[in-house]
């Protein structure tokens, strides 16, 4: 069964956190677009993750009911049909859901879960991020122990994020100046609130001077060696053992040997949405200009239906995607690391 279970995504994790590789989390709005992740990572014979963010959701229910947990049950259920084609893992996490949308979005989704369970069912998501970094961390931490509890009795992994990353991704939008850079303080409280909740998996997304957007080399002052800092203050204060499994977001305009810092620091996950948003939508863009008289009625004239039919250039940005999906993952270590049946 593709779709991982809560043992075998543990383990993948683990794996990973082990061995010095971390999976591309790709963002999806559709079924077009979980399709070409599916397909990149087969691929490159990686397992890794699908997420949905609250914007994703809202869009996959359709402009009329912009609904953020309905779209993201839908592409769920999709991709618990579709993947089982595929000789992969994958896991499906929901992104960046901040605490006033927690009642739209991650508690629907856990509910949804539960009734699952109940019924013999798969849980539908492997694990959600509570997004509480615009919150003071202790307020941040009390929501997210009590998330975790909930978590935990579902065989659910939650990710929490201390610090600050900057940009806006989706609606979603971070400050600036310290706070984009998490301190040892913040991850020793971060291991001591949430191991509390015995037996509980989680990640966390320790900031670095991450930001969200688009960016030219150079713009944005990535500091990985907080990753590194973070993770000996907790290894000196508990052992080697309680080594976080950490998330990357914003990583775009990224170069490679960071990328590979960070992994080294304990980075498992690292999310992937404005470059793969670009990898969909160019090849679109160039079917359009090349096509252009076939893709409109100029002059009373009907167009060429093989141009306009959404296929013809649908295929194309899902075939880019998949492309970028294979490029993520050979960036972060991964090819050949699928824990499916003939992997590793």
């Amino acid at each position: 069964m593709p779709v991982a279970d809560y043992n075998t995504y543990c383990r993948m994790l683990e794996r990973a956190l082990e061995k010095s590789y971390a999976y591309p989390a790709i963002n999806v709005t559709s079924m077009t677009t979980a399709n070409a992740v599916l397909k990149g990572l087969a691929s490159s014979k990686s397992d890794g993750i699908i997420q949905v963010s609250t914007g994703g959701g809202a869009f996959a229910s359709g402009i009329d009911v912009g609904d953020m947990a309905l779209g993201a049950i839908s592409i769920a259920e999709h991709v618990h049909r579709v993947a089982a084609r595929y000789p992969i893992f994958v896991a499906l996490h929901t992104d960046h859901c901040q605490a006033k949308a927690l009642n739209q979005f991650v508690l629907p989704l856990i509910a949804e879960t539960e009734r699952r369970r109940v019924a013999g069912l798969p849980n539908l998501f492997n694990s959600h991020m509570f997004d509480g970094s615009n919150l003071p961390l202790e307020k941040n931490l009390d929501i997210a122990v009590d998330l975790l509890q909930r978590c935990h009795r579902n065989e659910i992994i939650l990710e929490v994020e201390a610090g600050v990353v900057g940009g806006t991704e989706d609606g979603v939008s971070g400050s600036g100046g310290e706070r984009l850079y998490t301190t040892p303080e913040d991850i020793l409280e971060v291991h001591h609130r949430l191991n509390a909740v015995q037996g509980a998996r989680f990640l966390l997304a320790a900031t670095f001077g991450n930001v969200h957007g688009v960016y030219k080399p150079g713009q944005v002052k990535l500091k990985p060696a907080i990753l590194k800092a973070g993770q000996e203050a907790v290894v000196n204060a508990y052992g080697r053992s309680a080594r976080f499994a950490l998330v990357f977001h914003g990583g775009s305009g990224s170069s490679l040997e960071e990328i590979r810092e960070a992994v080294d620091y304990g980075v498992v996950k690292m999310n992937i949405d404005t470059d793969t948003q670009y990898a969909f939508t160019r090849p679109i863009v160039d079917h359009m200009l090349k096509n252009y008289d076939g893709v409109l009625k100029l002059d009373g004239e009907v167009g060429s239906k093989e141009k306009y039919d959404p296929r013809s250039y649908m295929k194309l940005a899902e075939e880019a995607l998949a492309e970028r999906v294979t490029q993520a993952v050979s960036d972060l270590r991964g090819a050949g690391t699928t824990l499916f049946e003939g992997g590793i």
